[in-house]
């Protein structure tokens, strides 16, 4: 293994070298490789989420290789390299998880202590739980006190919002019961429909309303880019379905009218359940 992640980064470092590297490498910065970056992950959870296993090994390639990549960056900057990157992770996995690693004790006495008192079995829920505890002293440790700091604001939006309110939740500012999240969600949507149309306080409160049925999704322990995913999907699904009856007529959703294609997606809706 050593050996292949050796390859792979002499790969990078000629890929950049300023002689003989590739031109469009050669080109490439930290915020230019940001969107291949993104889609590489993306990539990643089309193919699991197709459980295209063979394709997820490629995609998983992929998606180190922009690793790979930053850290080449910033080894030509001095600023850290791969090995760094490594390090840095295995520490944060052994910190973080002090009910599975105290044997490895931390070598600050501080962190140490604070592991030892979560060394006790506990369910997945507890883990989490002292994850996020140890995650907001570290957050603390370097100057960031606010609940709410270290939110990634490229997240996508949905995500960002679920991390948002599950960050809020740890400090007791959440609703109770579902009950009281279903109350919000008819409250903004009142107030979708008391806003002209072509008021700019539309966009407003439209934001309102998706960030509160957020928090149904959230107190149902789903994920909400998950839901929406599953939800694009059976949209693209359906009207797929729809443009193949209609093509079997020997016309396309251009040439007919919004009554036949509804009572085709109705038809579809029915055979795909």
């Amino acid at each position: 293994m050593a050996d292949n992640i050796q390859r792979l980064l002499t790969i990078m470092s000629r890929l950049r070298d300023p002689d003989t590297g590739c031109p469009w490498d050669l080109k490439q910065n930290y915020a230019s490789i940001v969107p291949y970056t993104l889609e590489e992950a993306y990539e990643v959870a089309d193919a699991i989420a197709r459980q295209s296993f063979d394709e997820l090994k490629d995609e998983l390639g992929d998606l180190l290789f922009q690793v790979v990549f930053y850290a080449q960056l910033a080894k030509e900057q001095g600023r850290f390299e791969f090995d760094d990157c490594v390090v840095a992770i295995c520490d944060k996995l052994e910190r973080r998880h002090p009910h599975v690693f105290t044997e490895l004790s931390a070598e600050n006495t501080a962190a140490h202590a604070l592991n030892a008192e979560h060394h006790q079995p506990q369910s997945a829920e507890t883990a989490l739980q002292n994850w996020e505890a140890l995650k907001s002293t570290e957050r603390k440790q370097v100057g960031q006190h606010s609940v709410l700091d270290n939110i990634p604001k490229a997240m996508p939006a949905l995500s960002r919002a679920n991390k948002l309110q599950k960050r809020c939740a740890t400090v007791g500012f959440d609703w109770p019961t579902v009950e009281g999240c279903w109350a919000k969600v008819k409250e903004e949507i009142r107030e979708v429909e008391q806003t002209d149309a072509g008021s700019p306080e539309l966009a407003e409160e439209l934001g309102d309303l998706m960030f509160a049925l957020v928090n149904v999704v959230r107190k149902h322990k789903l994920d909400p880019e998950a839901v929406l995913r599953a939800a694009n999907n059976k949209f693209e699904r359906r009207f797929r379905g729809v443009e193949q009856a209609l093509a079997a007529q020997g016309k396309g959703p251009a040439q007919s009218s919004l009554d036949e294609m509804e009572a085709l997606w109705q038809q579809v809706k029915r055979q795909s359940k």
